[in-house]
C-alpha cells in the first residue's frame, strides 16, 4: 500500500516525526502538499474526510485517514516493524511518544507563550521568559526522564534495548530540534546526557535514515517551524 501524508510542504514541523518513520521503514508514500497544488488538496482531503483531522499531519492509508502524530505513529510501528508485537510493549512505546509531543508542545511555547495568532516580534518579552524557564528547568527535567529510561534499557542504545522503535526516531527529531532552537543550552547540558547522544548517533547512522537526511526530502530547521533559534531564547 502507497501511503499518503498531508503536511505543510516548506516546513518539518509535528510531520517530520512521521516521515522519519515512514523512511525508516522504507514504506511508499507521497508527500501531497509537496506537489503541485498539494496545499489544496490538503484542505479538500481534510473537509471531505470522514474522519477528519483537527489539522495536519494525517496520513491516508487506503480508507482510513488517521490524524494525531502519536496516533500515526503507532499505526506505522505496528504495521512495519517499528513497534513491539505484543500490547504492553506498543503502550509503553506509544507512552515515550507521547512524552516527546509534551516536551514538543513545550518548545513551541517558547516562541509563541501568549498566542499562535500572533508573531514572535508581538509576544518576544514573554517570550523570553517562557525560554529562560524552559532551558533552565524544562529541558533538564524531560531529558534526566529519558537519560533515565534509556540506562533501564541496557545494551543497544534504544528505548527498548537493542530494537528501534519509532520512539527512538522521535527522540532523535527532538535532540536535532533543541540542538537548532537552544544551540548554548545543549552544549552546556549535553555531557549530562551520553545515552540520549547515542542514540541521536545511532538514528543518524541507520542507512535509511542516514539517507534521508542527505536527501532533498529532508527540509531544513527554519523559523517558520516548531524548532525555532532566536538568539535572545538561548541564553
Amino acid at each position: 500500500m502507497r501511503y499518503q501524508l498531508y503536511y505543510w510542504p516548506t516546513i518539518q514541523g509535528r510531520g517530520e516525526f512521521i516521515r522519519l518513520a515512514l523512511e525508516e521503514a522504507q514504506v511508499p508514500y507521497d508527500d501531497v502538499a509537496r506537489a503541485k497544488d498539494g496545499v489544496d488538496k490538503l484542505m479538500e482531503k481534510m473537509a471531505q474526510s470522514a474522519t477528519p483531522p483537527y489539522a495536519p499531519p494525517f496520513l491516508v492509508a487506503g480508507e482510513q485517514t488517521i490524524g494525531q502524530v502519536a496516533n500515526i505513529l503507532q499505526f506505522i510501528g505496528a504495521n512495519h516493524g517499528l513497534a513491539p508485537r505484543n500490547a504492553a510493549g506498543r503502550l509503553w512505546v506509544n507512552q515515550l511518544q507521547l512524552t516527546i509531543a509534551d516536551m514538543v508542545a513545550e518548545v513551541h511555547d517558547t516562541h509563541h507563550p501568549i498566542a499562535v495568532s500572533l508573531t514572535y516580534e508581538q509576544q518576544s518579552a514573554a517570550a523570553k521568559k517562557r525560554a529562560a524557564a524552559f532551558v533552565a528547568e524544562r529541558i533538564p527535567k524531560y531529558l534526566d526522564y529519558f537519560e533515565g529510561v534509556l540506562e533501564k534499557a541496557g545494551e543497544g542504545g534504544y528505548f527498548l534495548g537493542r530494537k528501534v522503535t519509532y520512539a527512538d526516531l522521535s527522540m532523535f527529531q527532538l535532540i536535532e530540534g533543541l540542538g537548532y532552537a537552544f544551540p548554548k543550552a545543549m552544549a552546556s547540558v549535553a555531557a549530562a546526557y551520553p545515552r540520549l547522544l547515542q542514540l541521536r548517533e545511532q538514528v543518524a547512522s541507520r542507512p535509511h535514515i542516514a539517507a534521508y537526511l542527505q536527501s532533498k526530502r529532508r527540509i531544513p530547521f527554519s523559523e517558520e517551524g516548531i524548532f525555532r533559534h532566536y538568539a535572545a531564547l538561548d541564553k
